[in-house]
């Protein structure tokens, strides 16, 4: 079966404050339009090394991207390669880190900001490169991307969470605040969505600590949530999907086949039989 898949990574999100802060999201779970999972990234708990096994399921010591500074191509299979090589169509509102690992290295902004290229493997972008571009102009521009080019992917990616946390830590009123309006953007966008049939995954690179870093193991670094939406999944409670299973799981749900990626089996509704039926968002 294929279905339009929506990605949004929200970086920097710590498990514990996505659960008590996004109101809107929890929403949808009492109303069963949603399942929340506890997910662990990969080591290090870095933005651009994650990016990389969020998008092609190999964790970083095995992609070669070990830290922030590896400024080059990804030379894994991805869901952007390999949605491609489906025919399918692909786009990102995101940070440019995406745009150098999946499409041209280094960036140049007057050339690639603004991403319309078939050849590429993200072929319609719109990439910032500053960490305090607010989270409401990403939303906006995947909105605006979504709806001239109809992708058959997207990807949304808004920094504005990861950058509180840096500059005010885990246990601030800043960085809550800042989830609750992330929250509260999505609230924007996703009931027309979910009404249009988007299997859609809300997760995180990394988390963030009282350091106002992150980068190593402690749970609040490591743990992300996971909030999936559609009838794609099956929304049992006892997934435990992993971070290195994201790729595979959304290539089965594009309907790409031949992929040899990691799925979150359980996960997905065409692999189980439901314990719950799943509820559209009213």
């Amino acid at each position: 079966m294929t279905n339009k898949v929506i990605l949004i990574v929200l970086d920097g999100l710590a498990y514990t404050t996505a659960e008590q802060c996004m109101g809107y999201l929890q929403g949808l779970n009492a109303q069963g339009s949603t399942t929340l999972y506890k997910l662990q990234c990969e080591l290090p708990s870095k933005s651009r090394p994650l990016y990389e096994t969020i998008l092609t399921g190999v964790p970083p010591v095995l992609s070669g991207i070990v830290h922030n500074d590896v400024n080059r191509n990804s030379n894994q299979q991805s869901v952007f390669s390999l949605a491609r090589g489906a025919g399918l169509t692909t786009a990102a509102a995101a940070f440019h880190w995406f745009s150098e690992l999946y499409n041209r290295s280094p960036f140049d902004a007057a050339r690639d900001r603004h991403t319309d290229d078939l050849e590429q493997l993200i072929q319609h972008g719109c990439f910032y490169h500053g960490d305090h571009y607010a989270d409401s102009y990403v939303y906006l521009d995947a909105e605006s991307l979504r709806r001239r080019y109809n992708p058959d992917f997207m990807l949304i990616h808004p920094m504005n969470i990861d950058n509180a946390g840096h500059s005010a830590g885990l246990d601030s009123a800043h960085y809550r605040n800042t989830v609750r309006t992330s929250d509260g953007e999505l609230s924007k966008y996703l009931p027309t969505w979910i009404e249009e049939g988007y299997q859609v995954l809300i997760t995180a690179d990394h988390g963030m600590n009282g350091d106002k870093s992150h980068g190593g193991i402690l749970a609040e670094e490591r743990d992300i949530p996971l909030f999936v939406i559609g009838n794609g999944f099956s929304h049992q409670s006892n997934c435990a999907p992993k971070q290195t299973e994201l790729c595979g799981s959304i290539c089965e749900l594009l309907g790409i086949s031949g992929h040899s990626k990691p799925v979150a089996k359980k996960m997905l509704r065409s692999e189980v039989a439901l314990d719950k039926p799943y509820m559209t968002a009213v």
